[in-house]
C-alpha cells in the first residue's frame, strides 16, 4: 500500500524560491513538514531525497510523500456496500443510503458508512483512514464529501468554512407551503434538556436556510433546499419552525405514515476542488421511499 503523495512541476514564477515557502504556499504548514520529517515522510526533487532549504530551479519535479495516517482501533473494517458516485486520489463522493450513520456512534458502535470506507480503501489497496468532510444524520440519504488524507480534508474544510461547497436538498413536508420560495434566518442552539434536539433560540448560532417550492398536494409540499449555514438538524428544524415539519421526522412534530424516517434527500453537491482545481456538480436520483410518496400523491 502506497502512502498519500502531491507532485508539482516547477514553474518559472517559483525559480529561486525556497522549497520551504513553496510548500507553505500549498498549505503544508510547519507542523505538516515536521510530521513528514520524523514520522516516515519524505520531500523527493528530480528522484532525490531534499530538505525545505533546497532552491528549486524551473523544471523541478517536486513529490511530498506524507507519512501513513494511523486509523483508530476502534473503527473496524467492515464490508458495507457503498455507492461510489465519483472518486479521485484526493476525495471520493458517496450516495448514502437512509438508516445508515455517517459514523459509529453510541447507539450505532458499527455498521456506519466509516467502516464500510475502511473496508473499501483496504480493497483497493488504499492505505488511508476516514475523513468525512460533510456529515449526514443517519436517516438522511444522498451525497456526501469523505476527503482521502487529512491534507485534503484541511483544503475542502476550508472551502467549506467559506462557503463553497454547496448542497441542495429535496424534502416532503406536511402542509401546503404558500410561499413560492423564501429565507428561514432563525439560530439555532442545542435544548436544554437533550443532547440530542435542537430548538430556534436568540442565544443560538446564526442558522439561514433557503427553500423553493417544488410541488404541492393536498397535504403536504416538495421543497428544494439550500442550507447556507451547517447546524445541526438545520434544516428539520428550520422547516418544523415555519409550521412544516418533515414527513417522519418525529423530532420535531412530523408524522410516521408514509414514512419510517424523515423525508430528507442530500440530492446535489456543488464544489470547488482545492487540489485539482476544478468546479465539480454532481446529481443523485431520489430514494423509492420519498419516489413513492410523491407518485401516490399524485394520484
Amino acid at each position: 500500500m502506497g502512502t498519500f503523495q502531491l507532485h508539482w512541476d516547477i514553474k518559472k514564477e517559483h525559480h529561486g524560491r525556497l522549497l520551504r515557502e513553496f510548500l507553505r504556499e500549498h498549505h503544508i504548514s510547519k507542523s505538516a513538514l515536521t510530521d513528514i520529517k520524523f514520522n516516515g515522510g519524505k520531500i523527493v526533487v528530480n528522484g532525490s531525497e531534499k530538505n525545505v532549504r533546497y532552491v528549486l530551479q524551473e523544471g523541478d519535479q517536486v513529490t511530498v510523500h506524507f507519512p501513513e495516517e494511523k486509523r483508530s482501533p476502534s473503527l473496524i473494517p467492515e464490508n458495507i456496500p457503498l455507492d461510489i458516485v465519483y472518486e479521485d486520489d484526493y476525495c471520493l463522493i458517496v450516495n448514502k443510503p437512509a438508516f445508515l450513520s455517517t459514523i459509529p456512534s453510541r447507539e450505532h458502535p458499527s455498521g456506519s458508512l466509516a467502516n464500510g470506507l475502511l473496508h473499501y480503501y483496504d480493497q483497493q489497496r488504499q492505505n488511508l483512514t476516514v475523513h468525512i468532510v460533510n456529515r449526514l444524520d443517519r436517516d438522511t440519504s444522498g451525497l456526501l464529501l469523505v476527503a482521502k488524507h487529512r491534507y485534503s480534508h484541511f483544503l475542502f474544510s476550508k472551502e467549506q468554512q467559506k462557503g463553497a461547497i454547496k448542497r441542495t436538498y429535496i424534502a416532503i413536508v406536511h402542509g401546503r407551503i404558500s410561499e413560492d420560495e423564501g429565507i428561514i434566518d432563525a439560530p439555532i442552539a442545542r435544548k436544554d434538556d437533550s443532547i440530542i434536539e435542537r430548538t430556534v433560540r436568540e442565544d443560538g448560532k446564526k442558522a439561514v436556510t433557503h427553500f423553493r417550492v417544488i410541488s404541492r398536494f393536498s397535504d403536504k409540499t416538495v421543497v428544494e433546499v439550500k442550507p447556507v449555514t451547517g447546524r445541526t438538524h438545520q434544516i428539520r428544524l428550520h422547516m418544523s419552525y415555519i409550521g412544516h415539519p418533515l414527513l417522519g421526522d418525529s423530532l420535531y412534530g412530523g408524522q410516521k405514515e408514509e414514512i419510517d424516517r424523515h423525508a430528507l434527500h442530500s440530492q446535489s453537491l456543488s464544489f470547488y476542488h482545492p487540489i485539482l482545481h476544478k468546479n465539480f456538480t454532481y446529481p443523485c436520483k431520489l430514494p423509492p421511499d420519498m419516489e413513492k410518496i410523491i407518485k401516490h400523491a399524485r394520484l
